[in-house]
C-alpha cells in the first residue's frame, strides 16, 4: 500500500483522537544521545509534528526552526513551547518539505521519522543539502525490513500515537511501517560523499520504551559536514 503523506493526510492524523498523545510525547532518546556534545548553533527540525526534540533542543540554546506540513501539529508545538520558556528560540514553519527551500544552512539538520510526500531517501538527500559546512545531519527513521532480511521490523514511536502507530501517529500495517517510509543504515550513508561528509554514528537499533511493550526498530545516522 502507498502512502500519500501529504497535507490532507497530515491534517487528518493530528486532528484526530490521538493527537493529545502525539503533542505530549518525550523528545527522541537518539537525538540526546547523539547531539550532547555539540556546541548550539542554528538547527532545523525537519517534519518536527508536536515540538518535542525542536524544544529540547532550544532548552539547551539551539536556535531553531520546526517545520512541518501539519498546521495542527504545530500549534501544538507552538503551546508546548510557550508553556516550557523557550518560545523566543524557536520559529514554526508550515512547511512541504518536499518542495520548502530554507534558504539558509544549519548547524544542524535533524529529522526524526518524518515521511514527506516524496521518497525517504530523496527527502535524506534534500535536507543533508541544507547543512552547512562543519554541521551536523542527525536522521532518525524506520528501519526497513525486506524479503531478504536485511534489517528489521520497525514501529511507530509510543507517544508520539501508540504501539503500532508512526511518530507522528499513522498505523502501519501488522509490525512494520510501509516500505516507502523507512530505509537502512547503509542506504543512507550511501547518500552522503565521503568527500564531504565524515559518517560518525551508523546504527539500526532497537529498543523497548519504558512503559510499553512494543520494540521499536531504528535507524540512526549521524554525519558531519566536512568545512
Amino acid at each position: 500500500m502507498t502512502h500519500a503523506f501529504d497535507d490532507e493526510y497530515w491534517d487528518q492524523i493530528w486532528s484526530g483522537e490521538r493527537a493529545a498523545a502525539m503533542a505530549t510525547s518525550e523528545p527522541n532518546p537518539h537525538l540526546a544521545r547523539e547531539l550532547s556534545d555539540l556546541v548550539p548553533g542554528t538547527a532545523l527540525d525537519a517534519g518536527c509534528g508536536g515540538g518535542a526534540e525542536a524544544i529540547w533542543l532550544a532548552s539547551r540554546g539551539w536556535r531553531v526552526i520546526g517545520a512541518d506540513i501539519a498546521a495542527a501539529a504545530l500549534g501544538h508545538a507552538s503551546e508546548r513551547a510557550d508553556a516550557s520558556g523557550v518560545a523566543g528560540l524557536v520559529a514554526w514553519v508550515q512547511a512541504d518539505l518536499s518542495t520548502w527551500e530554507p534558504g539558509v544552512t544549519f548547524d544542524l539538520v535533524t529529522t526524526h521519522y518524518a515521511h514527506p510526500s516524496m521518497p525517504q531517501l530523496d527527502f535524506y538527500d534534500r535536507i543533508a543539502s541544507w547543512v552547512a559546512p562543519g554541521g551536523t545531519l542527525l536522521i532518525v527513521g524506520h528501519l526497513h525490513h525486506d524479503a531478504t532480511g536485511h534489517g528489521e521490523p520497525g514501529h511507530g514511536e509510543p507517544g508520539h500515537g501508540e504501539p503500532g502507530r508512526g511518530e507522528h501517529g499513522h498505523r502501519h500495517s501488522e509490525h512494520e511501517p510501509p516500505a516507502e517510509a523507512s530505509a537502512t543504515a547503509a542506504a543512507i550513508t550511501a547518500l552522503l560523499d565521503p568527500d564531504r561528509w565524515e559518517v560518525v554514528t551508523a546504527a539500526e537499533t532497537h529498543r523497548v520504551p519504558p512503559g510499553h511493550d512494543v520494540t521499536l526498530h531504528d535507524v540512526v545516522v549521524r554525519a558531519s559536514r566536512r568545512p
